[in-house]
């Protein structure tokens, strides 16, 4: 399956998974986790960046 980038910011990231969090979780609970790995990881790096400014 080919992959896209979406860029949206953390408000709109999080809208999405409160509306995934709607639907069956056997339906979506790998793409609420691959969200949340995707964010986490982008999160870490920019905290780690603000620090060292």
């Amino acid at each position: 399956m080919e992959e896209i980038t979406l860029t949206l910011t953390l408000e709109e990231t999080n809208k999405i998974i409160k509306s995934l969090a709607q639907e069956p979780f056997k339906e979506v609970y790998e793409l609420i986790g691959k969200i949340n790995e995707q964010a986490d990881e982008q999160i870490k790096k920019l905290n780690s960046i603000s620090k060292e400014n």
